[in-house]
């Protein structure tokens, strides 16, 4: 299939998120001169701007491919949580998945730019797991969602949504319903992501996965192996950034994509940009060969910009055409 075809299949779809979601609150300004008071800069703000991160990035990526996103986590009473839901209803994410706990406060990063360079970052957060009172409605509401669904994507930061009873169960009533499961890992417990159609780790993650080192193109070939080797049935996508990425599977010889040139600004984001491109291709009727080239060229526009960025189905169209 051609990828005019499989562009006309992007929208429309319907794909369920689960995931840690972030508010990501970006302060700009300058800085000219060192504080008085310590060795550090003195910015002056001059504006701020605020967007989803984690799993709310991956959503905002995949309403913007075309998708009817439904996106399911935890989040706080605070006035983060009204700014989080604000900017996922400006991309066009359904938010009634998002469960306010009162005990914990939004995940919120701010980040302080300045001159195109982050200064510093504060995060408010907690890791502690959601309780089974909560693990119980959002394993009530996926089921709900889960019959007109075409897959579920899940984006693990490890800020305590993605508890492994909740986890088990998603990924099971997946299976059952005969839906694909697209899930970007955090940490070294592989079990949590057993029966997932896709894994995508970065070398770091790999590394942590397997215990094997991960540091370079050809240590990842021998950890990816092994990683695909122990999870039969699932394709490892393995991220490796200036080195593009690597597909591995248990009955394939690994297939590696180089990434596309672009001048790195930021790279807050680039793998959720990653993962919703894969899922929206692969389910769209691509090509692993297919979908890892798209995903290379939305990375290649996400790392070109400050902050995270949702790539648009029109900004992909128009670097396959200029590439085809």
């Amino acid at each position: 299939m051609g990828l005019p075809d499989i562009f006309k299949r992007f929208p429309g779809q319907r794909i369920l998120v689960l995931g840690d979601v972030i508010l990501d609150w970006y302060w700009w300004g300058q800085a000219s001169r060192l504080s008085p008071e310590a060795p550090v800069p003195v910015v002056r703000k001059q504006r701020t701007s605020l967007q989803p991160g984690g799993a709310g990035n991956t959503a905002a990526n995949l309403a913007a491919l075309g998708a009817h996103v439904s996106l399911f986590g935890v989040i706080g009473t605070d006035s983060h949580a009204d700014e989080l839901r604000g900017a996922l209803s400006v991309h066009g994410v359904e938010t009634s998945g998002l469960i306010a706990d009162g005990g914990r406060p939004t995940t919120t990063k701010t980040r302080v730019i300045a001159a195109h360079q982050q200064i510093v970052r504060v995060d408010e957060e907690t890791t502690e797991p959601i309780s089974e009172d909560i693990v119980a409605d959002v394993l009530k509401a996926v089921k709900k969602y889960l019959g007109d669904a075409e897959a579920i994507v899940i984006s693990d930061y490890a800020k305590g949504f993605l508890t492994p009873s909740l986890l088990e169960a998603v990924i099971g009533e997946a299976s059952r319903a005969g839906k694909r499961v697209f899930a970007d890992p955090k940490g070294a417990d592989l079990s949590r992501y057993r029966g997932v159609f896709l894994l995508k780790p970065n070398r770091l993650e790999l590394g942590l996965l397997t215990g094997l080192p991960a540091t370079t193109h050809a240590e990842v070939l021998a950890a990816g192996s092994c990683l695909a080797k122990s999870m039969a049935g699932t394709h490892v996508l393995v991220t490796e950034g200036s080195e593009g990425m690597t597909l591995f599977s248990q009955s394939q010889p690994p297939e590696h994509v180089a990434p596309t040139p672009r001048q790195v600004f930021d790279v807050t984001g680039a793998g959720d940009t990653v993962l919703a491109v894969v899922a929206m291709a692969i389910t769209a009727g691509a090509s692993w060969s297919q979908a890892m080239q798209l995903a290379a060229e939305a990375a290649g526009i996400a790392i070109g910009q400050m902050g995270s960025v949702a790539v648009s189905l029109k900004s992909l169209r128009v670097l396959a055409d200029l590439h085809d």
